[in-house]
């Protein structure tokens, strides 16, 4: 019985919210060799530009990405999809 309740523990448990240098850090590994700089506007959005960083060459930038939406590791994976995603359409991006 002692081992049902811990496993239900830590089913039940929320994810854990990661800090906003856990998530840019993911996003920068996740991203390289290509450099990342993040502004954040007044709104509570940010502003993600991608750049290949000998040449200074913008590959991708991604305005209104909202930073309550990067709670979860769940939360940054999906946008990183999503950030490929957008490079491997860009005739720029190389990967």
């Amino acid at each position: 019985m002692g081992d049902e309740q811990s496993k239900g523990t830590v089913t039940d448990q929320a994810p854990a919210v990661l800090t906003q240098a856990q998530w840019r850090a993911c996003i920068e590994q996740r991203l390289a060799p290509l450099a990342c700089s993040f502004s954040h506007a007044g709104d509570g959005t940010l502003t993600l530009r991608v750049f290949e960083p000998d040449s200074g060459r913008v590959d991708l930038v991604v305005s209104g990405l909202r930073i309550k939406s990067l709670r979860s590791e769940a939360d940054v994976l999906r946008l990183i999809d999503e950030l490929f995603y957008e490079l491997d359409s860009n005739s720029l991006g190389h990967l």
